[in-house]
């Protein structure tokens, strides 16, 4: 019996020891950044909505603070910034019913972040992010669309706070 207790601490031991060497962040986030600036993100994509830059601006910085990896701060005390650029919105067919009416649309949002280390006066890595949301093109449009929108919001930040944070 405490020979087996003994086999179970060490195998516990053992296990304990290799999850602090092998994790799933990988190099991700990059040595000495602990706090990022998130400027308003900008906007060239020539979309109609004025509200988008400020819906992703807040909810990519929602999610770093609820991800807790790194703290958000202002760009002239933070380890790190995040410049972000819509550079594309286009909404296309997606569903297609008889008598060729277009039921179901699809809103796709792309954006390209500069993740800079300012300590360091080096950029860590540039990307173009894209993902999507759907909606329905029959009843209100206009709402339909804005939930579309902000599904593909809600995506878009949480890849990009996947890449910010892991190393997959």
């Amino acid at each position: 019996m405490v020979r087996t207790m003994k086999l179970i601490i060490l195998i516990a031991a053992i296990v304990n020891l290799n999850c602090g060497v092998y994790g799933f962040r990988g190099n991700n986030p990059p040595e000495g950044i602990k706090s990022v600036a998130v400027p308003t993100f900008q906007d060239n994509s020539g979309f109609s909505d004025p509200t988008l830059v400020e819906k992703l601006t807040q909810r990519l910085k929602a999610k770093i603070i609820s991800d807790n990896t790194f703290r958000i701060a202002d760009k002239n005390i933070s380890d790190a910034v995040l410049n972000c650029t819509v550079t594309n919105v286009r909404d296309e067919a997606l569903v297609i019913s008889s008598g060729e009416n277009v039921t179901k649309r699809k809103i796709i949002v792309t954006v390209n972040v500069d993740f800079e280390n300012l300590k360091k006066q080096k950029k860590i890595w540039n990307k173009n992010f894209e993902n999507y949301g759907e909606y329905n093109s029959s009843g209100d449009a206009f709402s339909e669309r804005t939930a579309g929108l902000n599904t593909a919001v809600e995506r878009i930040t949480e890849d990009i706070i996947i890449d910010i944070t892991s190393n997959w």
